[in-house]
């Protein structure tokens, strides 16, 4: 199925477009762009740069994805990227920014994302699958963000954190340290307020899992002894859990933030 390109849109030559891409009213497309198949740019949408969109991508009015990074002095020999998955969803006014050659130049989204109105993912992030980010998330550049994470509202990502899988981040949240596989963290600064059990439960994870999951926080998060005691004890009495030697090895593999500890 061919294109349907809007009269008043604008595709530069070069332009590489799947099977069914619609194009809308004023939107723009850049001549180092490679829309998927069944892609749509919806009116006054804009794709820049060197940017990829999978398969069933959808880029709302206003958004602007491939933008060039926030950086000062940046120049463009490129390498500077974006790769979006097959079915994210972008809504208006979203903003993603492209790689910083420093850093490897690439910004890429997994596959099944949403962001919600006016959310921005800054240069060189990495987010995974299946990731839900509300209304007004702000992201700073270097951000890992692991699969299935959702944010509330207006949450604001410090650069270079990392998000483990199945975590939440509570509305209004200023992130500024590593948070936890299945962790959900609220307040400013965030603080670690427990485990994501809702999210939990409704991807279907065994009671069996959550009841170890539970056990092994409490042990890792209590007064007594030093953190690398508790690891240690956690990982010894309930290394069998999948999910918790994810946290494991998460903490052991921090290097440049600490993390998200309950008050």
């Amino acid at each position: 199925m061919s294109p349907t390109i809007h009269p008043t849109a604008i595709v530069e030559d070069g332009a590489t477009l799947g099977d069914g891409v619609t194009v809308g009213p004023f939107a723009f497309v850049g001549a180092s762009v490679t829309l998927g198949d069944r892609c749509v740019v919806h009116q006054r949408g804009v794709v820049l740069g060197n940017t990829v969109l999978g398969d069933d991508v959808e880029v709302f009015p206003g958004a602007v994805i491939g933008g060039p990074p926030q950086i000062l002095g940046f120049e463009d020999d490129g390498t500077s990227r974006v790769n979006i998955g097959k079915g994210t969803i972008l809504r208006e006014n979203v903003t993603v920014h492209a790689g910083s050659p420093a850093h490897g130049g690439l910004t890429s989204i997994g596959e099944n994302c949403l962001f919600m109105v006016n959310s921005h993912l800054a240069h060189d992030c990495a987010v995974g699958d299946k990731c839900v980010f509300a209304n007004g998330v702000q992201i700073g550049g270097h951000v890992v963000i692991a699969d299935q994470v959702w944010m509330g509202g207006l949450v604001a990502i410090h650069q270079f954190c990392r998000i483990g899988p199945h975590a939440f981040v509570g509305g209004g949240a200023i992130v500024v340290a590593d948070v936890i596989p299945y962790g959900s963290v609220i307040g400013n600064h965030a603080y670690l307020a427990g485990l994501n059990i809702i999210g939990m439960k409704r991807r279907g994870f065994s009671r069996q899992s959550i009841h170890d999951l539970r056990a092994a926080y409490r042990m890792l998060f209590a007064k007594e002894g030093t953190f690398s005691e508790r690891v240690k004890d956690a990982e010894e009495t309930y290394g069998d859990c999948k999910e918790l030697m994810e946290i494991i090895d998460f903490i052991k593999s921090s290097k440049s933030r600490s993390l998200c500890l309950p008050e």
